[in-house]
């Protein structure tokens, strides 16, 4: 196996945690929309913690779509 093909193939495991924060983002903007939906006068409280639990998970996805880049064109 050449060079070019393991720098692919590890690219490639490298974007494997980009399915587990797909789901973990589905699960925070689900739980989002119901909370406010039972009781919309948290809405400003949840907002906070919504946008703070979103950017965490969304940073650990740019994490490894960055280690993957670097993977593959390092």
């Amino acid at each position: 196996m050449d060079l070019e093909a393991v720098k692919l193939l590890a690219g490639a495991i490298a974007l494997i945690p980009l399915a587990g924060v797909g789901i973990g983002l589905g699960l925070i903007f689900a739980s989002y929309n119901e909370a406010v939906g039972r009781n919309p006068g948290a809405a400003d409280l949840l907002n906070k913690k919504f946008m703070f639990t979103f950017a965490v998970t969304e940073a650990l996805g740019i994490f490894a779509l960055l280690i993957a880049f670097y993977l593959v064109f390092a």
